[in-house]
This record gives C-alpha cells, structure tokens and sequence, in this order.
C-alpha cells in the first residue's frame, strides 16, 4: 500500500513511495488518462468515455494525497480530482526496469522437450469442474498444447470442445475438417504420410491461433501424434546463433495454398514473430505451404537459410517432440502460433480417422481471466 507522496515541482509527475519501500513514478497526463472515475470509465465494463483529445495537453498534478491506503489527485486546469486504490497503481506501475533481452519468452511461458508429459484432463471434469476447466485452459496457456480424454465418440464432438471457451473459427475447410486417407487428397493432412512437425495455415493472416485434433478411430498401425514446443527451438536457435535467430525474425518469409476449389491464400510473415520491444509472440514454420522467398537481401540469402536449416534440424529432434497415439474420444488442442504438431506415417491396415478445427486464443485466454477471478475472488 502507498506510503507517502511527492509530486514534482512542475507538476508533470508525482512520485508514489510504497510500504516495502518500492518507488513508483506516475506522469500527470498516465494518471489522468486511467482515472478510475464514472465519467471517465464507464462503471459496467470499464471501457474509456473520453478521448485523448479530451484531456488537456496542459494536464498537471496540482495536489496529491494518500490516505486509507489510496491515492487522491486533483489535475490542473480541469480541477478533477480522482482517488487510485493503492493497490490498483502497484499492480500498473510502468516505472521499473523493462524486459529487453531480444527474444524473451512473455511472463507465464514455460518451454519444454520431449521430458514434458502431455498434461491430460477428463472431458466430464472439465465441462462439470470450473477449477479442472482452468487448470486445463492455463495448461494451454503455459505450455501451448493438452490433451482432453474420455469424451463421447461422436462427430462433431470437437466442436463442443471449442465451445467449452470460445468459438470455432471458420476456413474454406469448413466449420471443422475430416482428417483421414482420401484419394486425390486438397492436403496432404489426408493421406497416411507422416507429416514433419508444422504450425498450420500460415498463409492465413491473421493464422488461426488455436488447432483442435479429436479422434473417432484410430487402429490403424502408426500414426501416433507429436507435438514440439517452437518456443523451445527457437530458444535454441537464439542461443547457438543470434545472427541466425535475427534474421528469421527480421525478414519476412511466405507461405501460399491454393486449393482445389477457387481458394488462393498468401501470407508474407516472419518464420519467428516478436513484438516491437522483441518479446517472441509466434511462430510460423511449414515446408509443405513455403513460397518462395524474396524479402531477404541477397548478401543475407545464404545466411537466412543457414538459420532456417539450423531451425528445421531442432525441430525434428526426437527428444524435442512429445508423442502419443490418440484413442478415440481422446483430442489435443495445440496454440497454434507456437507448437507445431506432426504425425508419423500409418498404413492401409486398420483405420484412422480424426476431425480437425480451428478456434481463436482470445476467446481461451478471456475465459481463463474469468475462471481466475471467480476461483480467486
């Protein structure tokens, strides 16, 4: 809770001395923009009432005060004042030492390998338990991939999975895809060859950010599932070559489909996306949909793949990938802007037959946010 506090003589900022002795400073114009007030937040859902052009370019602290654990403002010229719970300031405090280091992993994210057990819930504790529904959303979260067993062998069962946090997102592939042998096959998802570990869609822009994989038969000999964590191959690259790690960062690679029925998507993204303070946010990574690439320097073509090889070589490690063979009524999600999956060859004996959609992690991330304020509140 705040102790005590200064504002500075010209007004322009105040500082805000914390019990353990934290030291928080505060501009005049940030304090005034996130007024905590009815008339400058609406009550219901906190959404802003005013626009940036409804502040004064002039805004000053002219008093400042705590007391009952809470900071109260008045602001010049307008003659507001605002009270900011002390706790709400501690948790909003931009004045510390920012995250730099180029690649970084965002809070909460945990890479692994192949010594990662695929972390797996209980359909009907999942849909009847808000606490193992969570816990199963933040495993998706931290680690970008779980399981869900012992659901009904039913078509379209998948869809109500995507339903338990959001929606189904969508494609020319329909509201969800059939994932099996077929002669004369649009993708070669719909043969029995073993596919290398791959993010989907990335000609898609923006790519769906969620992939779900539910199984209905599975006897075929092979075919088991893998999943590798992208993050963690992209550590590695970074580590052994940030040159490397740079440049597939820093250029543009493509990606193309065109499918049997009038489709003809193109993406022109990174292979490995970081934010513009360089926080990785993604990654796009599939040979079978690569165009090819024309954004890199000619000087830097050789180097780019040099990197894009050392990439692919990571990835296709055995002890980076974790597998499983699907039972049916068992499925996966994976983020799909993070973990690739891939699938080993299966032959014609027996049977192997999963549906396949795509949702959106905004939706899995906004229904984590409530599930942890009812659990915690």
């Amino acid at each position: 809770m705040p102790r005590s506090v200064t504002a500075d003589a010209s007004g322009s900022f105040l500082t805000l001395t914390f019990e353990d002795g934290q030291e928080s400073r505060f501009h005049a114009i940030w304090l005034r923009d996130n007024a905590l007030d009815p008339e400058t937040r609406a009550p219901g859902n906190g959404q802003r009432l005013i626009t940036i052009g409804d502040i004064p370019a002039d805004t000053r602290i002219s008093t400042a005060l705590v007391e009952d654990d809470a900071l109260t403002v008045t602001f010049a010229p307008e003659g507001k004042t605002v009270t900011f719970p002390g706790n709400w300031l501690k948790a909003h405090s931009y004045d510390t030492d920012q995250a730099s280091e180029f690649g970084r992993m965002a809070p909460g994210i945990e890479t692994w390998n192949s010594s990662q057990p695929a972390p797996a819930f209980d359909w009907n504790e999942v849909r009847s338990d808000p606490k193992v529904k969570r816990d199963w959303l933040d495993a998706i979260a931290r680690l970008g991939f779980a399981k869900l067993v012992n659901g009904p062998v039913e078509e379209g069962a998948l869809v109500d999975c995507a339903e338990m946090f959001g929606f189904v997102r969508e494609t020319n592939y329909g509201k969800y895809f059939e994932v099996r042998t077929e002669v004369n096959p649009t993708n070669l998802a719909y043969t029995g060859l073993g596919l290398q570990a791959h993010t989907d869609n990335p000609y898609r822009d923006p790519v769906p950010s969620l992939q779900i994989l539910y199984c209905l038969e599975n006897s075929a000999e092979g075919g088991e599932s893998i999943v590798v964590d992208g993050f963690r191959a992209a550590e590695r690259l970074r580590a052994e070559n940030p040159e490397g790690f740079a440049l597939l960062a820093g250029y543009p690679a493509r990606f193309e489909y065109k499918g049997s029925d009038g489709v003809h998507l193109r993406s022109r993204r990174p292979m490995i996306e970081l934010s513009p303070d360089g926080e990785m946010t993604g990654m796009r990574f599939n040979n079978r949909s690569s165009a090819p690439f024309v954004d890199i320097p000619f000087e830097k073509m050789e180097a780019y793949y040099a990197a894009y090889r050392r990439l692919g070589e990571f990835i296709d490690e055995p002890e980076m990938g974790v597998s499983f063979k699907l039972e049916p009524g068992e499925s996966f999600i994976v983020d799909n802007t993070r973990v690739m999956h891939a699938r080993l060859g299966y032959s014609g004996a027996g049977s192997r037959w999963l549906q396949g959609c795509y949702a959106d992690k905004d939706g899995l991330l906004s229904t984590l946010n409530v599930l942890n304020a009812r659990l915690e509140g």
